[in-house]
Parts: structure tokens; C-alpha cells; sequence
């Protein structure tokens, strides 16, 4: 039997965000996903294993390394790969290129956030970061609310108007705190420790969506910014405990467990509640969603 090597340039031809996320809504009336996520850390840098067993889907196996500072040796920041195994007998049925899953799980999974989360109208979309997070956020969100405008902000400027370049209309930010209190939408995917956004600029019935954050001590939104917010995370067994932008938080009393209103295994609680309120959503991305990622990329593959 021939496996299946999925490369990122011929798998991505055959996806669809909108499509993914409603793929995602489907993985998630299947059981609860057993998952195993293993940290290892030398500094800056961090090996990430995660892996995904979802009774009726099958399992995933995907190792992560994240090295900050390759980017000053022309290296990227995150390599790895991944496997995905029959759920009937657990034999190998493909190997998916690790940034191809890798992307679309990320941004799939903010964008079905933003669109259980967001106001239907919302039309001003920020990104802060304008690294490969960021140009994904920039395609799903494009896709998932096709009448928006853009706007990113960097901290090196040159690095945002270079991705401005990419994306015809995309504007420019001056000031981070005025382009937050101008959007509808605000995605933030940066590897900050100390908070880069206020909550002191967050505007009534925004959504603001935090992705950068993966460790346990990073975290991009400050307490304010989490006390003014409706929260909600993508999987309670990936964030809470694991994740700085929760953990942190939950550990110094700033905010309790109750203040953590719904994950995507509770579709009928994760909504908003009226267009003043702001909705703040943590993206922990979790090894079950590379699971679904996986075999919504599979399946696309066997029938292109």
C-alpha cells in the first residue's frame, strides 16, 4: 500500500477555510479527543509533541520545534512533522507536511472562533505580527469575512509594510493603540512574555483573538484586557493550565474559572451575547485540531 505524502504546495490547492472550519465544527460532535501534549524547553527554544486519538477519526502524531532565533541564521522558526493513523487498525494512512497542517489548523481555528464569536458586520480587521501567523490570519480571515478591511502592526515596521505588499489594501498601523481602538476584529499572533495589548483600548462589542501565546509564561493580552472580556478558548484541556494568557491569570486570582464561559465542545454556549459586549477567544491549538486538520486534508487529497 502506497502512504500518501501530502507536500504543502499540492495540499493547499485542494483547501478551503470556510470549509475547514465547518469541518472542525463536524470533528467536534465526535467524542471528546484523548490528547497527549509533552514541553521540552533549552531556553528560548521549545520541542513540542502533541498527539490526538478521537474515537471515529483516527490519531495524529505531531512533534513541533520552535527555535525564536532562527530566523537570524535564514532558517524558519518552526519545523516538525506529522502522521496521521487509521482509527480502525492504527496503521499509517498519511504523512502530512507539517507547515501545511500546521497553518490551517492555526488560522481555521481562529477564524471558526471569529465567526461563532464576532459581530456579523464586522468589517475592520487588525492583525498585530506580521510573521507567517499573521499572513495565514490575514487568508482565513480574508475568506471568512470577505467585505473586511486590513490593517497590521508590527513592531518593526519594514516587517509590516513588506506583508502590506502582499496583500493588496492592507494598510499600515502608526500606533498600535489607535489601530486596536479602530477595529471591529483584533488577531494578535505574536511570541511576546510581557503584554503588548491594553485592555484599556478595547471598544465596545469588539472580538479580539490571541494566538502567539503557547507557553506557559507568554502571554499577549493584560489582565484588563481579560477582565473587560467575555472569554472563551478553543479547548479547555489545552489552555487552561498549559497556556501563560490563562494560567497566569487564573493562578494570581485575577480571574476565576467561571470567567472561562465555553470551548468549542459547548457550540450553544459559545456565542455572543449582544453587540456591545467584547469577546476575547484564546487559540491554544490543540493536538485534535491537527487531527481534524489532518484528515479534512486527506480526505480533500483522495478526492482531488
Amino acid at each position: 500500500m502506497n502512504i500518501p505524502m501530502i507536500p504543502f504546495a499540492e495540499g493547499e490547492k485542494l483547501l478551503d477555510w470556510v470549509a475547514l472550519t465547518e469541518a472542525f465544527t463536524e470533528g467536534h460532535k465526535l467524542g471528546k479527543a484523548e490528547i497527549g501534549d509533552t514541553f521540552l524547553y533549552r531556553g528560548k527554544d521549545t520541542l513540542l509533541s502533541r498527539a490526538a486519538w478521537i474515537d471515529g477519526m483516527g490519531i495524529a502524531v505531531k512533534s513541533a520545534t520552535i527555535f525564536p532565533d532562527n530566523p537570524n541564521h535564514g532558517k524558519p522558526v518552526v519545523g516538525g512533522g506529522v502522521s496521521l493513523y487509521s482509527d480502525a487498525d492504527g496503521s499509517l494512512e498519511a504523512i502530512v507536511d507539517f507547515h501545511l497542517v500546521t497553518k490551517w489548523k492555526t488560522a481555521g481555528d481562529s477564524l471558526l472562533g471569529a465567526l461563532k464569536l464576532a459581530r456579523k458586520d464586522s468589517r475592520k480587521i487588525l492583525i498585530i505580527g506580521a510573521g507567517t501567523v499573521g499572513r495565514a490570519l490575514r487568508e482565513a480571515y480574508g475568506a471568512g469575512f470577505p467585505d473586511a478591511t486590513f490593517t497590521i502592526w508590527n513592531r518593526t515596521r519594514a516587517n509590516a509594510e513588506k506583508m502590506a505588499s502582499e496583500f493588496p489594501g492592507m494598510q499600515v498601523a502608526d500606533s498600535l493603540e489607535a489601530a486596536v481602538k479602530e477595529a471591529d476584529i483584533v488577531a494578535s499572533a505574536t511570541m511576546v512574555t510581557e503584554p503588548n495589548l491594553k485592555g484599556a483600548w478595547l471598544q465596545a462589542g469588539q472580538h479580539v483573538d490571541l494566538i502567539g501565546a503557547y507557553r506557559p509564561d507568554m502571554r499577549e493580552a493584560d489582565d484588563d484586557a481579560l477582565l473587560r472580556s467575555k472569554l472563551f478558548v478553543d479547548s479547555y484541556d489545552t489552555t487552561v493550565g498549559h497556556i501563560g494568557e490563562v494560567k497566569i491569570p487564573l493562578e494570581a486570582g485575577i480571574i476565576t474559572r467561571d470567567h472561562l464561559l465555553a470551548d468549542f465542545y459547548e457550540p450553544d454556549k459559545m456565542q455572543r451575547q449582544s453587540n456591545d459586549e467584547i469577546t476575547l477567544f484564546k487559540n491554544g491549538g490543540g493536538a485534535h485540531l491537527d487531527l481534524m486538520t489532518s484528515r479534512y486534508v486527506l480526505e480533500r487529497w483522495l478526492n482531488r
